[in-house]
């Protein structure tokens, strides 16, 4: 049995935007109904959403026959957790509150196995289909995916040499936190922060490295794209069903 092969990893590396969407509602049913949209990624949230392990695994099974790529986020940059997802079989890893070089480094340590890493060896975990995949601790590097994401002011000062270290195949901009950061919280429309947010994505393309966000505006969202970012995310399951829900109710009042 061959290993998987990342097509989120391969598109962005040659350019080709990924437009993406949240999976907030840690649910393999509302997972695969998502799916069936079409969307280039979608992103399994540990560090804001209540999954489990156990709850990754199923919404990972469930989106296995579609064509998006799962994209799992840690609730933070910690070997064990990483490990523990890697070895479920994702593919792509968003690491949260990524502030320098140094952590990037870390990040990127905890997905390799060793002498380059730290990863724990599993001879029977999903990753390597139960141990089907026979060369999969010799070639797991080729098809993992790793995101870093930089969401604070003082992370933006150290940009290039965060995107600069050997192994980080994206930059995420959060701009949730990167407006708190910036003194604007709760509000990731600031003009302050789009501008920050769009200065850091024309920084990465003049770096040569892929970028990305989520944003729930779509004007904001074509102008990051228009600006060179490669992954952009425009919705979350939660919010789609919450806004949905209002109008509805809205349109037939009691």
């Amino acid at each position: 049995m061959d290993l998987p092969r990342n097509s989120f990893k391969h598109a962005i590396a040659a350019g080709r935007r990924q437009i993406g969407f949240w999976l907030a509602l840690s649910d393999s049913y509302a997972a695969e109904a998502v799916a069936g949209a079409g969307f280039d990624w979608l992103v399994l949230d540990m560090e804001h959403a209540p999954n489990t392990l156990t709850s990754v695994l199923t919404q990972l099974q469930a989106l296995a026959p579609y064509p998006g790529a799962a994209v799992v986020r840690p609730a933070w940059n910690d070997m064990v957790a990483i490990k523990q997802v890697l070895d479920l079989g994702a593919q792509t890893l968003l690491i949260p509150y990524v502030q320098t070089a140094e952590e990037a480094q870390a990040a990127v340590a905890a997905v390799r196995y060793p002498p380059r890493g730290v990863r724990g060896v599993s001879a029977g975990a999903r990753a390597s289909r139960y141990g089907r995949v026979a060369d999969y601790p010799q070639r797991a590097e080729e098809e993992l995916c790793l995101l870093v994401q930089v969401e604070t002011a003082a992370a933006l000062e150290q940009l290039e040499a965060i995107a600069a270290v050997e192994g980080v195949d994206g930059v995420f901009i959060g701009p949730a936190d990167l407006a708190a950061s910036l003194g604007h919280l709760g509000q990731p429309g600031h003009p302050e922060v789009k501008a920050a947010v769009l200065d850091a994505i024309r920084r990465l393309l003049a770096a040569g490295k892929p970028s990305g966000l989520l944003t729930l505006d779509a004007t904001f969202a074509d102008e990051c794209l228009a600006a060179g970012a490669a992954f952009v995310a425009v919705g979350i399951d939660a919010a789609v069903l919450a806004r949905g829900a209002d109008a509805l109710r809205q349109r037939f009042p009691s």
